[in-house]
């Protein structure tokens, strides 16, 4: 009886220390390292285990797995809204939670467009006066650099949506969550790619999404486009696309593109380089991710645009030259 008695004692007395160092855990103070509060981005549709990594992987000195087996205890696992949340020192596993029930509700919101450039994004990021301007000053290698991806081209990494934040958030938060959003929708399209295509990689694939998403004037024209660049690929034969030329051009160009600027190598002009260019063009929206990947069954090289928004497409270049004379060069 005696040593049934000093066992209970035992467990009931390393309960007891559990359970005190639980409650001390629970309510502990927690010391944010840098300078400033940790941003912290909660996406829609994150599990518990998720919301629990992406505190972690924000800088929190929380160990994901005590923090996720609080948040499942708890039982307000499934109550954690989406959002971006910023954590300060002092905040504990136990008021890090109820911040993530309550969620933000002082939201902003700001879209990128399809088709836009690197510029253009980074311009409209300025431009919003509820974003904290953290890019502002520095070169595109640098917030590729402050973004992980050191070396990277920017162009096109960014998936084009709408995206909420609460106000004052770091405008590298967003552009953090928007290129791990484009990571995401061209891994799906990659893997839906057709078997015959002649891209290599997912990175050909971003960068002819990117022509097809400047060259559409209609919508349900992307796959036949993409066919027509997919075709060429297939053959060796040149892209000659305009947007291309343009984006090479930058700043210089005036909204006239001229025939010395067709002459005129850049490392995008495909009228002087054969195959894809270096970098993306634009951003592409998912519509022509999936139609860079799985174009539209055709033998189509050519294409014109008859000046209603719409294309004709060709096979031969006779059948072009006589719809180049008919939409393009009326008297």
């Amino acid at each position: 009886m005696r040593s049934l008695l000093k066992f209970l004692f035992v467990v009931l007395a390393g309960a007891a220390a559990l359970l005190a160092a639980a409650l001390w855990w629970l309510n502990a103070p927690a010391h944010v390292a840098q300078e400033g509060p940790l941003t912290l981005s909660i996406e829609p549709g994150m599990s518990a285990q998720g919301a629990a990594s992406a505190v972690a992987a924000a800088g929190a000195p929380f160990h994901p797995t005590l923090l996720h087996a609080w948040f499942r205890l708890s039982g307000k696992d499934r109550r954690i809204k989406a959002g971006n949340y910023e954590i300060e020192t002092g905040v504990t596993p136990r008021s890090l939670l109820e911040r993530l029930i309550q969620g933000d509700d002082k939201m902003e919101s700001v879209t990128l467009v399809e088709g836009w450039n690197f510029r253009q994004l980074l311009l409209a990021l300025r431009k919003d006066g509820s974003l904290r301007a953290d890019t502002q000053g520095l070169s595109p290698e640098t917030i590729m650099g402050l973004l992980g991806r050191p070396g990277q081209h920017p162009e096109g990494r960014f998936f084009p949506d709408t995206y909420n934040y609460s106000k004052g958030s770091s405008d590298l938060l967003l552009l953090q969550r928007a290129l791990r959003a484009m990571d995401r929708k061209l891994g799906v399209a990659w893997g839906q790619r057709a078997a015959d295509i002649p891209l290599q990689n997912p990175e050909q694939a971003l960068i002819l999404a990117s022509i097809v998403e400047k060259e559409t004037g209609r919508a349900g024209e992307r796959p036949m486009i993409s066919s027509v660049f997919n075709n060429r690929l297939k053959i060796g034969m040149m892209l000659q696309t305009d947007p291309t030329v343009i984006y090479g051009l930058g700043e210089r160009f005036d909204g006239n593109l001229r025939k010395v600027d067709l002459l005129t190598d850049t490392p995008w002009n495909t009228y002087t380089r054969s195959g894809l260019p270096p970098t993306p063009i634009a951003m592409p929206g998912t519509a022509s991710l999936l139609a860079a990947v799985k174009p539209a069954a055709s033998t189509a090289l050519y294409f014109v645009a008859r000046g209603d928004g719409s294309s004709e497409f060709s096979n031969t270049l006779e059948e072009h030259n006589r719809a180049v004379n008919r939409y393009q060069r009326k008297p």
